[in-house]
């Protein structure tokens, strides 16, 4: 007979005693190999792989605890189940210290025996099984929903259940899914692309009161209503940071805040030097442009120079909407760990401030030298891998740190990203001159052209509240996964850049970003 479901070592000085509970998880598909001391137990722990553990705590000789200390020293991953007459706190707290997975309290029955064991060793199979289930049956209500008439808040919540769905697979490696929710997300961009085709110009030119929020609203609709209510607020932009890598390190913040989701849409092009200066300014590029035209300047075609006057940018726009914050405001821009772990030991100086502003670009830096890396290209291959990176980083930064200081401060904290970034797979030849803007997922220059199939092509900026660069100025702006290469080294290019992380163009993980409002717990 083939045993699937695991094979369990029970080890019970008075294993004979047993033999019903032995048969009754035979008859449920486990081997079961059974020993009655601690030294043959681990003996056998030396010679064979199991599964599971089953241990009784007090036994002759070695004990229960000795015998756990054996096992662990020799497999650590290795489940223990201890099943024990003692109730004793103490002894299930060495018990829990030493790592046993679970414990039973004796006389148990074979039905708890059985469930224990299913727990630990079927649980990845259940849990499979029904997050597959659930998908496969979630995958067929967002394919009939691309037939519908989608409002903003209906893709929101599509690009929240594929973002969810990306987290659940991750967790979930071996189902095999993975390439349909790829699919599945390229279709939703084709749909949403067109989607932004037909209504991101008159969102633009209408009342922010009747539109989606976009970046310019970011400041007004969640700092402002904060600030005249006496909060404190702490206002933290994580540069390029998607839905879905949000998701993979909030659960970190859970034990010290009370946390609320809110969304918007990034502003074409969802790039830094046009988004984030929108959600500093309170105003779309083309207002911006007059205030600060050496922004755009070819010269310094660059996202460090194109984004110096965040700071004054929002101290104007706090005190144009009548915010007396003299003295009592900072903004930060965090460009490396070093910076990081100097503003965490003196993050006791600012706590008297009403308002902070702080600005870090790990991931979108992370991102970026990506490109060019070919180390990073075999550490980040895909999503997940990115996913997984900024968890790891962000669990061990300063941020993290500085985040758990202010959980002990009456400040309300508000996490934002000014755009997200996609994996770009299909290449479009465009032809420019050299005054064209180098950015792979958007172009301004002159007469610019590309199919509509791979580009929104704004004619005329200033009717999508850009800046006008020139006559005949133009701007061209990738859709879903397409990305901008010249026919001159075109071979070199498309290869050189496919399958890199970008950002500037229409998809949902580029222009639907959270906004995470945080209340400390204390």
């Amino acid at each position: 007979m083939s045993f699937k479901k695991g094979k369990i070592l029970w080890v019970d000085d008075e294993i004979e005693l047993l033999k019903a509970h032995i048969l009754f998880l035979r008859s449920r598909g486990f081997e079961v190999v059974p020993v009655s001391n601690g030294n043959d137990a681990v003996n056998l722990v030396n010679q064979e792989n199991f599964n599971l553990v089953l241990l009784d705590e007090m036994m002759a000789g070695k004990d229960g605890l000795a015998t756990l200390a054996d096992i662990k020293a020799r497999k650590p991953g290795l489940p223990v189940i201890m099943i024990t007459k003692n109730e004793e706190e103490s002894l299930m707290e060495k018990a829990i210290g030493s790592k046993i997975t679970d414990y039973l309290t004796k006389p148990v029955n074979p039905s708890q025996v059985l469930m224990a064991c299913k727990k630990i060793l079927e649980q990845q199979r259940i849990s499979s099984e029904h997050v597959s289930r659930n998908y496969q049956e979630e995958f067929h209500a967002i394919s009939q929903q691309l037939y519908n008439e989608l409002s903003s808040r209906d893709w929101i919540e599509i690009y929240q259940k594929l973002a969810g769905w990306e987290i659940e697979f991750d967790d979930h490696p071996d189902l095999g899914l993975n390439e349909t929710l790829e699919d599945q997300k390229r279709d939703c961009n084709i749909e949403f692309a067109k989607f932004i085709d037909k209504n991101y110009g008159n969102w633009v030119n209408e009342d922010s009161h009747f539109r989606p929020a976009l970046s310019p609203d970011v400041i007004p609709q969640q700092v402002f209503p904060l600030l005249r209510d006496g909060r404190k607020v702490l206002f933290i932009i994580i540069d390029c940071m998607r839905l879905d890598q949000w998701y993979t390190f909030a659960p970190l913040l859970y034990e010290f805040y009370n946390i609320d989701v809110d969304f918007y849409f990034s502003i074409l092009p969802s790039a830094t030097p046009y988004a984030r200066n929108a959600i500093f300014s309170g105003l779309f590029p083309n207002a911006i442009h007059p205030l600060y035209p050496d922004i755009w300047m070819r010269e310094e075609d660059d996202e460090s120079s194109m984004n110096r006057h965040e700071g004054e940018m929002l101290e104007n726009l706090l005190s144009g909407a009548g915010f007396d914050l003299k003295g009592k405001f900072n903004y930060l821009k965090i460009l490396d760990s070093n910076s990081g772990w100097a503003l965490e030991k003196k993050i006791s100086s600012y706590l008297g401030n009403s308002m902070i502003g702080l600005v870090l670009n790990f991931v979108d830096i992370l991102a970026h030298r990506r490109v060019d890396s070919d180390l990073l290209k075999e550490i980040l291959p895909n999503e997940s891998s990115y996913r997984s990176i900024v968890r790891t980083w962000f669990q061990h930064s300063w941020l993290f740190s500085v985040l758990r200081k202010f959980a002990e401060s009456d400040f309300t904290i508000i996490i934002t990203s000014d755009h997200g970034s996609i994996r770009v797979q299909n290449d479009v030849k465009v032809i420019a001159d050299r005054q064209t803007s180098t950015n792979i997922r958007f172009k301004s220059g002159k007469n610019l052209n590309c199919p509509p199939k791979y580009a929104l092509n704004i004619k005329n900026p200033a009717e999508f509240k850009l800046p006008d660069l020139g006559i005949n100025n133009n701007f061209l702006i990738a859709k879903e996964n397409f990305y901008f290469v010249y026919p001159t080294n075109y071979h070199k290019f498309q290869s050189f850049f496919k399958d890199t992380f970008q950002h500037g163009g229409i998809s949902m993980e580029e222009m639907i970003l959270p906004i995470v409002k945080m209340t400390p717990k204390r």
